[in-house]
């Protein structure tokens, strides 16, 4: 494995966006496990991630933090792995990659603790409300196979990580289209290498 790229994870975690991201680049990296509670949250590990959270990743001396980030720097850092478009065709990549990255998952975080924006609060959120980022999420997936067009990109691991859990665990609406776009990532080589590499990791008694 390689020390040049450092993947700092939990298998419980959005460690597993990065995991997949980071099979799908195919560059070689070395895994280090934080544990929750006084490792994640000690100084060892606040010296890569301040806020004492994973996922990172060290690629030299370089540290990123943040699944969308990790995703997009990964995309720029290896575009022999085809997962961005070329610099200038990269507006809908943009956008669907951080409108997943900011209105999906706090529409869906709010909504799952109960958090839902009256009237007067909907101006001032991000997202307005839960049922709108769902119809615009059903409308642009209806666009194509793809996100951000038609070819698979890092986009699509970081929106599609958050649709297949939303679905998994009940947090968002099984929309027309959602089902089959999971099932289209899913069926990939790599998230089925992550997917196995992160189970083999998680403590026995959460298997």
């Amino acid at each position: 494995m390689s020390k040049d790229l450092v993947f700092y994870t939990n298998p419980r975690s959005r460690g597993r966006i990065v995991r997949w991201m980071l099979e799908e680049v195919g560059a070689p990296y070395e895994t280090e496990f934080v544990a929750y509670g006084e490792e994640m949250k000690g100084a060892g590990y606040r010296a890569i991630n301040p806020m004492g959270k994973v996922p990172a990743i060290r690629h030299g001396e370089t540290v990123v933090s943040e699944c969308a980030a990790i995703c997009a720097y990964m995309a720029d850092s290896f575009p022999e792995a085809g997962l961005a478009p070329p610099p200038g065709e990269r507006g809908s990549y943009y956008r669907w990659l951080f409108f997943a990255a900011g209105p999906v998952e706090a529409a869906v975080m709010d909504k799952a603790m109960g958090l839902e924006p009256d009237p007067d609060q909907q101006g001032m959120v991000g997202y307005g409300t839960f049922a709108l980022v769902m119809d615009v999420l059903q409308q642009a997936l209806a666009q194509g196979s793809y996100i951000a067009g038609d070819r698979f990109t890092a986009a699509d691991v970081f929106l599609g990580s958050q649709i297949n859990w939303g679905l998994q665990f009940g947090t968002m609406e099984a929309r027309p289209g959602f089902a089959d776009y999971v099932a289209r990532l899913t069926a990939r080589e790599a998230f089925k290498r992550a997917a196995a590499l992160d189970d083999a990791a998680m403590p026995a008694e959460a298997q």
